[in-house]
Order: C-alpha cells, then structure tokens, then sequence
C-alpha cells in the first residue's frame, strides 16, 4: 500500500499517467458501446405483452413500480393469480423487485427452459457462422446449467449478453445477508466458471462466502446473493474508466436491496469494477445495509470515506500482487474513479488480504481476504484481522450479530 501524497507536483504527474492510460486503453480495446434493448429482445417483449396485461379484471402494475407498491399488488393475489402471471410472463416476474423470492425462483426456471429452447434451434441454425453456432452452444450449456437441481435464480434476463442473479441459502429467513457485487466482464457466459478459476466468477465467489460464512458462525442463517444483475465494462476500455455503467448498476442495486424480504442486516462485498457501482450507489443504500467492502477497488469515485454519505462500515482490501495497485487513483474529467480506498487516508476500514491470489483470488478458501469477508458477512467482527497489526479497523464494532 502507498501512503498518500498530495503534493502539486506529484498530482500533475499522476493527472499525465492518468491521461496517458486513458489513450493506451483507448488504442487497444477501443470505446465498448452499451448495447442498448431491441424491440424484440425477449424481456423487451415480455413487458411489452406485461404492459397490456390483467389479472381478474384488474391491469397489471408498472414493472418499474417501487418494490413496496409491487410486494403490496402480489399481497392481493390468491396462489393461483401468483403462479399464473409466473406461468404467463415469467421473464418479467423473475426479474420484478417486490414479488415473492420464491416466485420469482419458479419464473426464472419457466424463462430458461424457454431460452434453452431457443439457444438449441441456434445451435443448428445454417444462417449462423459456425462462431455464432458456437456462442449458441455455450449459451445453451449455460442455461441447462442453471436449471440444475436446488439452484435458486433470483434474476435472469438472456437478452445481449445477459444478468442474472442467484441465491445461496433461504434468503426469506436468513438472519444476515450477501451480496457479491463483480466487476468487468461479467455476463451470462462469465456467471461462473470451471476450475481453476471457480472462485474468481460471481457464482464461485458466494459458494466460497456462503461456506466460509457458515464455518464462521453456524448458528447464524446466513444467504448469499450472487449478483450479476447489471451491464458490466466489456474489458479495460474505457466503460471501465467511466462511471456511467456504475451508476446504473447503482440503480438496480439499490432497487434489489429494498426489495429484500425480512430486515436482516445486508453486507455488500464490491470486487473491482463492482467497488465503483457500490460507491455509487452508498448514498442511497437503505438504512439495513451495515457493511460495504471493497477489494481491488479501482476507487469509489469520492475522496474519503465520509463522502459516501452512508451509515453502512467502509472495509477495504488489496493484495500486494493485485495489478490494481498500478492504476492512478484520481478523477479528471469524469475518467478515474477517486482515492484508493485503501490509502489509511481514505478513511476506511483496511483488512488483511493475506493468502489472495491476485485480482481475482480474494475468494480464495484458506485466505485471510475471504475469512475477513465471511467475519463481516456475518458480524463477528471481532474475528477480523486488521491488515496493520493494531486493531484499528474494528475500532468501535462490536462482535455480535446486529449492525
């Protein structure tokens, strides 16, 4: 970790180096354009059909009403009403912040068994290129993927190249809850990944928090979310360099959490990329959100901690093989993302990421970077390891279960 810093000098050369990895990345990724919905992309269509809908004589709410008025609309509804829409409209169902957890489990099984269908008449489709055909494969193994037994899709949108999110554990009656928020690259075909890079896609990195958050404290019913449910930077391009894709994904961020059942305690765990969404989104997080952590992070597009304006903790982690550390950390222009969250500066919490492998390995079981995220998922924060060897970071944090 470098110490901060702020003199003239030191921030014009940094301003150059910035302005300097801006044209290298511009020269060799290019400018990746946000693919925006087609008419007739699949969820596109599904509310379209939605937006003309009924349910006993009544129309059916806006898919973008807050998650109150839909969770309020569902109430309404017999059994038979609920599983219905899910049967007739499950890419919008599965997809609606507010409906039961479990429906939407039931919907988005309904809209995979319908993408799969389509991604196998791809598959054999002779006006596809044989890479097209290919993609198609991957897509369709994807999906039948997801269908697995027991698994728990929370989100799913097969539309470009496509979100989801999924669920680890009973999220209706979890007494702390999860969220894996990824950075770049990350999609449908990204959402998990075989070995040896299981636990650097969103799916491997709640399976590794879920077990080590269960090790940690097994009395505490804990779920993990592993979202993917935003338009990620297609590579180091300049998305990446940008704030624009984070503060939309802020927006479905903040959606998601106050939409989740119960008022158990949420901890968000923002990995590269993801950091920068999450500082984003800080400000408007609902009150139950008691931990933000960082690894990896880029910056959080502020200055200091205090400029996040939440009352949720700040931690902050960075191994010291991580590439991350090379990148300037400051804005010019709307290209840069702020301070790094680990300069003692910054203000936040720095724990120890002993043990990660890298940018990609703080979900690594065995390391301390995951048993300090399981310590915090939970709220045994008298578990952390700090990553000076003073306890600073759990100044004024208790070890119990509450915020």
């Amino acid at each position: 970790m470098t110490s901060f810093d702020s003199s003239p000098t030191l921030t014009a050369w940094r301003a150059l180096l910035a302005v300097a990895v801006v044209f290298v990345m511009l020269a060799t990724t290019g400018w990746t354009a946000v693919r925006h919905p087609h008419s007739d992309e699949p969820r596109t269509v599904a509310l379209a059909s939605w937006a003309r809908g009924h349910v006993a004589g009544r129309t059916l709410p806006d898919a973008d009403a807050p998650p109150n008025r839909l969770a309020q609309f569902f109430a309404t509804l017999t059994a038979a009403q609920r599983t219905g829409l899910a049967d007739k409209y499950p890419l919008v169902v599965g997809n609606l912040n507010g409906a039961p957890v479990t429906l939407r489990y039931h919907a988005n099984r309904l809209a995979l068994v319908q993408a799969r269908k389509v991604e196998r008449q791809r598959m054999h489709d002779a006006r596809l290129s044989p890479d097209g055909r290919a993609e198609a494969l991957r897509r369709m193994n994807r999906f039948q993927s997801m269908l697995a037994e027991g698994r728990h899709i929370l989100a799913f949108d097969p539309s470009g190249k496509g979100r989801a999110a999924e669920v680890f554990g009973d999220l209706d009656r979890a007494d702390r809850v999860s969220v894996i928020v990824p950075g770049v690259d990350t999609n449908l075909l990204t959402l998990e990944r075989s070995a040896p890079r299981v636990n650097a896609a969103p799916v491997g990195m709640a399976k590794s928090l879920y077990a080590a958050e269960r090790a940690a404290r097994p009395g505490t019913r804990t779920a993990v979310i592993a979202w993917a449910d935003y338009t990620t930077p297609a590579g180091i391009g300049m998305d990446a360099a940008l704030g624009n894709l984070a503060e939309r994904g802020a927006v479905r961020l903040n959606a998601l959490v106050g939409a989740l059942p119960g008022d158990a305690p949420v901890s968000l765990f923002c990995h590269s990329y993801g950091s920068v969404l999450c500082g984003v989104a800080a400000h408007e997080l609902p009150s139950r959100v008691a931990d933000i952590a960082v690894a990896g992070s880029p910056g959080m597009r502020v200055e200091n901690a205090g400029q996040l304006h939440t009352r949720a903790r700040v931690w902050a982690m960075r191994d010291h093989d991580d590439w991350i550390e090379d990148v300037p950390n400051l804005e010019l222009g709307g290209l840069g993302h702020g301070a790094d969250p680990v300069d003692p500066g910054f203000g936040a919490r720095i724990v120890s990421a002993a043990d990660a492998v890298g940018h990609s390995g703080y979900f690594e079981p065995g390391t301390k970077s995951l048993s300090n995220f399981a310590s915090i998922g939970v709220g045994a924060y008298s578990s952390i390891r700090c990553a000076n060897s003073d306890s600073a970071c759990r100044d004024g944090v208790t070890g119990g279960q509450g915020i």
